[in-house]
């Protein structure tokens, strides 16, 4: 297995070149003034474009009264908080989710390749999908449709059984939790491919199951988002409190338990966090790949190993990332929309690999 020698704080990720970390409170401002820069830039371009500044006035309208005198038409403000702001909103959410769900499995995993899909949670997540395609349910569960309700339930289900299968003695071992992770997802994955060649009267549909399996940011109503929004910041909350177990984690199993952490109990949290923060993004936005891998080494960058820093940053990161890659996802074809899944690897794949590069980090065995 692959450790990460700045994940077990041995690095010098994150340090200037005269050996002192950017302040915390520097670097977090910071990344909340790109992430609303990128919402209020995906929420002007578009079909229809909109004024950046007249969009900041209908905000403040809307949130405190300013009574700022219009200067846009009627349908533009409908345009904005109807189908725009929920839409950049649940990117930036789809985006924070992946990228919190990477830093709890890379901590706990200490493997630098791990991502929010590392333990199945994927192919649960695509097989309930599919599922909620193929089987032409009705049905809504809070204002979501039956294929986000199945892929969150999906999701959560791989994941409980990739636990139980590592699970021996009392005890879920790094290794055995990879292994179970990566045999259920693929075992559920080529069920999804099975069930599309089996099922002919889904032929018409092939087009939406692919399209959802390479993500699409599919946010309608304010009910779905404030959901998630409740979800996904209370995991990210949960995860935040388990910042000193998750720094113990890093440099192994019983050095975590010499210093107090109780580390079943806490592995367990941790894996509960993260495939909630997983099938919440899921859910949102289909299966969209690399976030959860490229906003935690980005942010390590910036501001070291430490979870308590490192969590909150990399959610930023990850959310203004998604709600730019959602904008191109959106402007480069018009007026077809490319799945995000598609742009996240593209654009994020070449950064990703100039700084290992950059960097030239070192990953011992």
């Amino acid at each position: 297995m692959f450790v990460c020698d700045e994940c077990a704080g041995g690095g010098e990720l994150g340090v200037r070149r005269d050996g002192r970390r950017p302040a915390a409170g520097l670097v977090l401002g910071g990344l909340v003034l790109l992430l609303a820069a990128s919402l209020l830039f995906g929420a002007a371009f578009g079909a229809v474009a909109l004024r950046p500044d007249d969009l900041v006035r209908m905000t403040m309208n809307h949130l405190v009264g300013a009574g700022f005198t219009p200067t846009w038409r009627p349908q533009d403000e409908a345009i904005f908080f109807a189908i725009r702001l929920p839409r950049v909103l649940g990117a930036a959410l789809v985006g924070a989710a992946l990228a919190s769900a990477g830093v709890l499995f890379q901590g706990l995993l200490r493997n630098p390749l791990a991502d929010p899909y590392a333990l199945g949670v994927s192919g649960g997540a695509a097989l309930g999908g599919a599922l909620g395609f193929l089987l032409s349910l009705s049905f809504s569960f809070l204002g979501f449709s039956p294929v986000p309700v199945l892929a969150f339930v999906g999701a959560l289900v791989a994941m409980s059984l990739v636990y139980a299968l590592a699970r021996t003695g009392g005890r879920a071992p790094i290794v055995t939790l990879l292994l179970a992770g990566f045999a259920v997802s693929a075992i559920m994955g080529y069920a999804v491919s099975f069930l599309l060649i089996l099922n002919d009267r889904l032929q018409l549909n092939l087009p939406r199951v692919y399209g959802w399996l390479l993500g699409g940011i599919s946010v309608t109503q304010w009910s779905q988002l404030g959901l998630a929004v409740v979800m996904v910041g209370l995991a990210i909350l949960g995860g935040w409190v388990l910042r000193h177990s998750l720094d113990a984690l890093s440099l192994g199993e019983e050095s975590a338990q010499h210093l107090g952490i109780s580390v079943e109990s806490d592995k367990r949290l941790v894996i509960l966090l993260g495939s909630i923060l997983t099938g919440a993004a899921v859910a949102l936005g289909g299966l969209i790949g690399f976030v959860g891998l490229f906003a935690p080494h980005v942010t390590r960058v910036l501001v070291g190993p430490r979870h308590g820093l490192l969590l909150p940053a990399a959610a930023l990161v990850g959310a203004a990332f998604l709600v730019l890659a959602d904008l191109l996802a959106r402007a480069i074809l018009p007026p077809t929309e490319i799945p995000v899944g598609i742009l996240t690897a593209f654009v994020g794949g070449p950064f990703f690999l100039w700084l290992l590069r950059r960097e030239r980090r070192e990953y011992r065995v």
